[in-house]
């Protein structure tokens, strides 16, 4: 490992490097410093298995970051090392490093003194609300052709149904008939969630630069509990802004677990989608068109939805994509997924109400 970081330009020398436990996509190192006071780095191995393009991945965030750092400059903010993510070159002037058995390797200046959250209290959901409804703000001037697709069709919800009808005709490992209601389900509501594709196409949605993985804990807060820098930029590409708003509101907004056994700890917090909505809106709403703020609450229909027609999908086909813990465990993640569902559908009326009286 110390062999990777010698590839990196660091400004002083390097002490121990400790595995972190974060993610489940790459693997995640701190390298601290053997001078006290002196930078720390984040040194990431990319998954190029998921991440295909590491040049157009690399050369994403290189972009994004230089905007924000840009955008925050002239808006007067003294501590900008602290509220943006900064790669660190190679010695040969690259944002990434090959080894020799050919995987890729970053590294970032490490943002000390920071802490993220898994399960967020309402006070927190406003602050990050402002948080991400500020991030798109930054980059709403960014024309979604200078990013590439770092996963093709992520959030694409035409393309995900294709992908969930291709699992139910191969039937794989023949749990089709188990699962016929959920499918059903899942088909039931299939052309309502299509929508913004066909809105998109008809050239009445716009697509902007998006995060993709609107996770609180991809939000670092300072000791005080304010809102800091926005990480893990891996997928910054192009999309819908309800798409942002919605897996937030899929992640944050569940009172259980994403696979929670008992089903009766799953449903939609009002308060969270209230408090994050003010926020995001007051940071967000001078770019946003009407369309796109009428459809905030669909978002949260339709992340949800989407993880649902995916952990389904991965269970039809035998658990190939997610990590599992048991043979039923995608079939659980799904059936909590449709549980947040449902409840954000009988939420559905009251969260269009609360928009429509916020603006």
């Amino acid at each position: 490992m110390t062999n990777i970081v010698q590839h990196f330009q660091t400004t002083n020398e390097t002490g121990e490097i400790r595995p972190l436990k974060i993610g489940h996509i790459n693997d995640s190192f701190i390298v601290e410093s053997k001078i006290k006071g002196g930078e720390s780095y984040f040194l990431q191995k990319i998954n190029h298995h998921i991440f295909r393009n590491v040049v157009g991945l690399q050369d994403n965030i290189r972009l994004v970051t230089d905007h924000l750092r840009v955008k925050l400059a002239a808006a007067g903010e003294s501590d900008i090392e602290r509220k943006v993510l900064r790669l660190v070159p190679t010695k040969t002037g690259e944002w990434f490093y090959q080894d020799a058995e050919g995987s890729y390797w970053r590294m970032y200046v490490n943002i000390e003194n920071t802490h993220s959250y898994d399960v967020i209290t309402a006070e927190l959901a406003y602050k990050a609300g402002e948080a991400f409804g500020n991030f798109q703000c930054m980059l709403s001037d960014i024309s979604h052709d200078q990013l590439i697709e770092t996963i093709p069709n992520f959030h694409n919800m035409e393309f995900r149904l294709e992908q969930f009808r291709e699992a139910v005709r191969n039937n794989a490992v023949g749990r089709v008939t188990d699962t016929q209601w959920m499918i059903d389900e899942i088909e039931k509501r299939a052309y309502e969630m299509c929508a913004p594709e066909r809105l998109y196409r008809e050239g009445k949605l716009p697509k902007r630069i998006n995060h993709c993985d609107t996770k609180v804990n991809n939000l670092l807060f300072d000791k005080k509990d304010e809102p800091i820098c926005i990480v893990d930029m891996d997928t910054v590409m192009p999309g819908f802004v309800m798409s942002d708003f919605g897996d937030f509101m899929r992640t944050a907004g569940n009172t259980g677990k994403e696979d929670d056994i008992d089903l009766n700890n799953v449903s939609f917090n009002m308060a969270i989608f209230k408090s994050y909505t003010k926020g995001y809106l007051e940071s967000a709403k001078a770019f946003l068109t009407p369309i796109e703020i009428e459809l905030l609450p669909f978002g949260a229909r339709l992340l949800t939805y989407m993880q649902l027609t995916r952990f389904l999908a991965d269970y039809l086909n035998g658990d190939t994509y997610y990590k599992i813990n048991n043979p039923l465990h995608n079939l659980q993640r799904s059936k909590a997924q449709f549980k947040l569902l449902v409840s954000i559908e009988e939420n559905y009326p009251e969260m269009e109400a609360f928009i429509a009286a916020t603006i």
